[in-house]
């Protein structure tokens, strides 16, 4: 794995500060999602919800976070990678690092809701669309699972 990069599953409370200071710059800042859709219930301390955070040279570059979706399923969510790292990797190797995550907490599936834009990303990572186009905060998303 890309050492530039140290991805971690959040366990104090400056990691989550500084994964919800990526989703902030990514979705409020840059997509305009509004707050209180983009910071819910999931991100409240006693939410059984693993979040993660990428730094590069200490600096906070990405975030995500999964929770329980069902039986065996976990939920992706809140995937945002800071605009100056796009295009490096960072977006696959914070989705392996869940996808890891994701096998030791038992789930067997993922399943996430992908920006329409971002699905090609998803799909090369073994992501299959299914349903209707939805959209979520004026966003055009698309479900996508994958078996694990």
């Amino acid at each position: 794995m890309d050492k530039l990069f140290d991805i971690r599953v959040v366990r104090s409370a400056q990691e989550k500060q500084d994964a919800l200071k990526v989703r902030r710059i990514v979705f409020i800042d840059e997509q305009q999602v509004p707050e209180d859709i983009e910071i819910d219930e999931h991100d409240e301390d006693s939410a059984e919800t693993l979040h993660f955070v990428s730094y590069r040279e200490g600096q906070p570059v990405a975030a995500g976070r999964l929770r329980s979706y069902g039986e065996g399923t976990g939920k992706v969510e809140r995937i945002a990678v800071m605009k100056s790292e796009r295009g490096t990797g960072m977006g696959r190797q914070i989705m392996l690092a869940i996808e890891e995550a994701a096998v030791r907490e038992g789930f067997q599936s993922l399943k996430l809701n992908s920006q329409c834009h971002a699905q090609a990303f998803y799909e090369k990572l073994g992501y299959e669309p299914f349903g209707d186009v939805f959209e979520d905060a004026g966003i055009p998303h698309i479900a996508m699972k994958k078996q694990l």
